[in-house]
């Protein structure tokens, strides 16, 4: 999903979202959020954690920032009309665009196949010869974001083929023996209370990288979250201008960090290293370090840089391994110690808590 810069879009005509910029707190979250808007092949992003702790609003949030994206006018998957694919079913390079914002797309916990994949009219098809296709959600999502709420409680074939699409980037509709293929680039988000079940680990392996939120228990910051909720509801036209102009900067540190990414370089001893992680967790397949090497360059793109540092496949290791250690439904998934440890050991660098200890301050996440 590659975002383009555009001129500021009056807040008068679309919806009132909350400022990705004014969520507080849950920084592993929005981090893992913009990665995976960075670069969408890290493949999608799994947040667990408590009720009420901004899963929704950040995902919403980070939608809402970021830049319009060019489409074809009345084309439904909203491809581009630089896509080659379009140029040739329309025969012609030079097609009607239209600016819209980037496609964010809720699926219901009820939905059936039908709905998320689309149906083809067989009747209309026999008698008329055509290939009538009513797109589902997926092609709703396509260069958008997916969310999915309460992903544990989907059904298990129903995620399966979600995460066929968003790693393949195409939707394929069967009936009947006639078939319509469509593209379905889109970056899934799920989400989840751990208490209602986990999924499967065959199909957590499959998400790119796994927040894990809990919630704030800091009184002070728990009032500061509160009064921002409460001048937003009050005067969200108000608030949002308070905050434009950093949310104008984040938008274009992901535009540049987009533009960047190709230019990224990680060098070859910390992709043996970061492999040698891997197998020393009995991470089963190959995913797991093709996210981390994907996730630490697209922080290192992020930061401005480019060249991946210890420093960035530190911060992106846990997330994109953690939930990759299960091999039994009944284990929980481990707090990220396991590949901290394994990782400090492997790079030959002292483990975070540590370092905060010999600096004399609180590890991150303490207190």
């Amino acid at each position: 999903m590659l975002v383009t810069a555009t001129a500021n879009r009056s807040t008068n005509s679309r919806r009132v979202v909350f400022p990705f910029t004014a969520v507080i707190g849950q920084e592993d979250m929005k981090l893992a959020l913009i990665l995976n808007v960075i670069d969408p092949r890290i493949g999608g992003v799994m947040i667990m954690g408590d009720r009420g702790t901004g899963k929704s609003t950040t995902i919403r949030a980070l939608a809402d920032l970021l830049p319009e994206i060019e489409v074809v006018a009345d084309d439904p998957f909203s491809r581009s009309p630089r896509d080659p694919d379009i140029q040739r079913e329309r025969e012609s390079p030079d097609l009607p665009t239209d600016k819209k914002k980037v496609p964010m797309v809720d699926l219901p916990l009820g939905a059936t196949e039908d709905r998320v994949c689309g149906t083809i009219d067989i009747e209309k098809a026999l008698s008329e010869g055509v290939k009538a296709f009513e797109p589902g959600l997926l092609a709703k999502a396509n260069r958008g974001i997916l969310y999915v709420d309460e992903v544990n409680l989907l059904d298990d074939h129903l995620v399966d083929v979600l995460l066929d699409s968003a790693a393949s980037g195409w939707n394929t509709v069967e009936r009947e023996g006639i078939s319509i293929r469509h593209p379905a680039q889109f970056v899934l988000v799920g989400s989840g209370n751990p208490e209602e079940g986990e999924l499967r680990p065959q199909l957590l392996d499959r998400f790119g990288m796994h927040a894990e939120i809990r919630t704030v228990r800091d009184p002070e910051l728990r009032v500061q979250i509160v009064e921002q909720r409460s001048d937003f509801d009050q005067s969200p036209q108000d608030y949002l201008e308070k905050h434009s102009a950093a949310q104008s900067d984040l938008q274009q540190r992901i535009v540049d960090a987009q533009a960047r990414l190709p230019e990224v370089t990680i060098d070859h001893d910390y992709r043996v290293k970061i492999s040698q992680v891997c197998s020393e967790l009995d991470v089963d397949g190959l995913r797991g370090d093709i996210v981390s090497n994907r996730a630490a360059r697209a922080l290192t793109a992020f930061e401005g840089r480019n060249e991946v540092t210890i420093e960035d496949i530190r911060t992106v290791i846990v997330m994109c391994l953690r939930h990759r250690l299960r091999k039994d439904p009944l284990e929980s998934i481990d707090s990220g110690y396991k590949v901290e440890k394994v990782f400090s050991q492997v790079f030959g660098v002292a483990m975070a808590e540590e370092e905060a200890s010999s600096n004399g301050r609180q590890p991150v996440g303490a207190g």
